[in-house]
């Protein structure tokens, strides 16, 4: 009888340490289902009867406390969801429909609180948006307050109990071409950092204007056009830096001819020059798709662009930057010339996507 309860102790003993073993390893493991990540993009990959669920390797922490994605792009329906969920969450359920998890849904915005009926909240989202999720650090014993942010600013909050098992960021897809970037360092409640390009509606984000006037986020050139010199430039007030280093612009009217570039220069940048010609400048042209390096004349770069494309142009820091190591500062810088008023461009966030330009200086 003794040799019989020491087998079952030993089977129960080596049960448990596999188990043990099975919890460790997936303990600090991303999850997802139906979604692939290259990088920080995340994509639907189902048929869109099926819900895809991508689940974070470590949970929403004090140190840690705040995670955004930008929708770029929304698919046949943009039904994504973002939020928090315990770790082994079911794959196949959009986050908040699940008791102990709470969701955000950028397609309705709507509040998912642990239930397939959602509740009013906020905006609907769509593409170039960004949607946080993170946790109060004030919350009364027993209640964790849960709070959600479009575009940087807060849509509302809502307080869930508070349960020992830790929650995860969480994003929810349901419709093919659903496409987000994912940002699990994003901060929140910090002062606007000094590099960040702010350009939303008013004309003193902008470091330097000619010939260009400024109508929320739209630049129109209101130049002459009638030769080489006649250029408009709108210059950003702030550098690229690490955090910031990249940022789009949609062309809404080509104008006559298309005359549209955007790149980096230096701060002192000839006010009649497009980016690119003069020492110390970068830029892709739209006209030519030519890329302009310190140079009037280009290189063969890439496509043409036109009305309804969307450029971007960013910088690709090398992981040992030191922005202490001298050098110089690049500033944003797009400008229009050589046609008719009427002539704009769109200015919209970053997404690290489209072109990217490697700097070297």
């Amino acid at each position: 009888m003794d040799d019989i309860n020491l087998h079952y102790r030993f089977l129960n003993w080596r049960r448990r340490i596999r188990e043990i073993r099975e919890v460790r390893a997936v303990r600090y493991r991303e999850r997802l289902k139906r979604m692939l990540r290259d990088g920080d993009i995340l994509r639907y990959h189902g048929n869109s009867d099926e819900v895809g669920c991508f689940v974070a390797a470590r949970p929403l922490s004090r140190r840690n406390r705040y995670f955004e994605v930008t929708i770029v792009d929304t698919g046949v329906r943009g039904m994504i969801a973002v939020g928090l969920v315990p770790q082994l969450y079911k794959l196949d359920h959009q986050p908040g429909w699940l008791p102990h998890s709470v969701a955000f849904h950028a397609d309705d915005g709507k509040l998912y609180n642990g239930n397939t009926v959602g509740q009013q909240f906020g905006p609907k989202c769509c593409r170039g948006d960004r949607v946080g999720c993170g946790i109060s650090l004030d919350a009364d014993d027993g209640q964790l307050t849960v709070f959600f942010t479009k575009n940087g600013k807060e849509v509302g909050s809502v307080e869930i109990p508070a349960s020992p098992e830790a929650l995860y960021p969480a994003v929810g897809m349901h419709s093919l071409g659903e496409e987000v970037l994912l940002d699990l360092n994003a901060e929140w409640g910090m002062e606007e950092d000094d590099g960040q390009m702010i350009v939303d509606s008013h004309e003193e984000d902008w470091g330097r204007l000619h010939d260009v006037k400024v109508t929320g986020t739209l630049l129109e050139y209101v130049g002459k056009g009638k030769s080489i010199v006649d250029v408009g430039l709108a210059q950003a007030r702030r550098p690229l830096n690490t955090r910031f280093h990249y940022y789009e612009l949609e062309i809404t009217d080509a104008g006559e001819k298309c005359y549209i570039a955007l790149g980096l220069a230096r701060r002192d940048y000839p006010k009649n020059r497009h980016p690119g010609w003069s020492r110390g400048s970068i830029a892709y042209h739209a006209d030519d798709g030519k890329l302009f390096q310190g140079s009037g004349v280009g290189d063969a770069f890439g496509p043409r662009c036109f009305e309804g494309d969307i450029m971007g142009c960013g910088i690709m820091f090398p992981r040992d930057f030191n922005p202490d190591g001298g050098g110089e500062r690049l500033y944003i810088i797009c400008s229009t010339t050589l046609t008719a008023c009427g002539h704009t461009v769109l200015i919209t966030r970053g997404l690290l996507y489209f072109l990217l330009l490697v700097v070297h200086y």
